[in-house]
């Protein structure tokens, strides 16, 4: 009997493995095809994995409960408050000269209106935030409390997350370098990054100079410690307000950022202002997050 037990125990700790190993391939797929193969296509991408990930979860006799899907009144509540004080740091970032740099991203100025309306409305909350937080706050977070409890769950699924971030963080520095070079521990507009853009007078030169692998990797690093960190604040929004309260968050974050950067005047000397809706459709931007 002893012997039936513990080979009983033995294939469900295999086969809970097998699900987590599986889980974590769909989202390694999911982060290629939409970074790197079509991006264009990302809310199709992702909402079928988010449908693959729920299905493993499911099988695996996870309840929606443990999943995340529960607390929604405090969730939309806390998430809320969350997304409302986010568009007011956008607010005053884009308003104060030393920090709007921050805020004029490439990937948002290069778009039509419609565009950017896509990508704000459409893009990100399925493209990215979905899959981002069902697969890591929910089915990876879920997972791995089960079979290694809370704590192991937010430091694992956090430290996914922050690798997941790599092909978006390799994509910022040319669409962002202000904000590139303050990920990678460089003082505000005192990095190459920064340096390489803008010619004797200061005005900005495009293209932008090829970063060093040095300059990549610490670029990288930085961007997969930050996101890191903000998993684990997404892991703990989410045991207060399920699914419901990070995703509100991450969609205000990132949908925001494509009006705030559209509306952050241009600098002085800058050679010209944001671009408009009177512009093509631009260059592919990669899936947000």
């Amino acid at each position: 009997m002893t012997a039936v037990l513990s080979g009983a125990v033995a294939a469900v700790k295999a086969d809970r493995g097998a699900v987590l190993a599986g889980a974590v391939a769909v989202l390694a797929a999911a982060n290629v095809v939409n970074n790197r193969v079509a991006p264009r296509l990302a809310p199709l991408t992702s909402a079928a994995a988010t449908c693959a990930l729920l299905a493993l979860a499911r099988r695996s006799g996870l309840s929606w409960s443990e999943l995340g899907f529960h607390r929604g009144p405090p969730g939309l509540r806390i998430g809320g408050t969350l997304a409302s004080a986010v568009a007011g740091v956008y607010a005053v970032g884009i308003a104060v000269p030393a920090t709007r740099r921050f805020f004029r991203d490439e990937r948002a100025l290069s778009l039509s209106r419609a565009r950017a309306l896509e990508e704000a409305l459409l893009q990100v909350p399925v493209g990215t935030v979905l899959l981002e937080e069902v697969g890591f706050r929910g089915v990876l977070h879920a997972l791995l409390t089960r079979s290694h409890g809370p704590r192991t769950a937010t430091a694992v699924s956090s430290a996914l997350f922050g690798l997941w971030h790599v092909l978006p963080a390799i994509d910022m520095m040319a669409a962002n370098p202000a904000l590139s070079g303050l990920a990678a521990g460089e003082p505000p507009g005192d990095g190459p990054l920064e340096e390489d853009r803008r010619g004797e007078d200061g005005a900005a030169q495009d293209p932008p100079a090829r970063a060093s692998r040095w300059e990549a990797a610490r670029v990288v690093a930085g961007s997969v410690a930050a996101t890191g960190l903000a998993g684990v604040f997404f892991c703990e929004l989410r045991r207060r307000g399920g699914l419901a309260a990070p995703s509100l968050l991450h969609v205000a974050t990132n949908s925001l950022g494509y009006l705030f950067a559209r509306l952050a005047p241009a600098d002085p000397g800058s050679g010209g202002g944001r671009l408009t809706g009177s512009r093509g459709t631009g260059p592919e931007p990669p899936a947000r997050s």
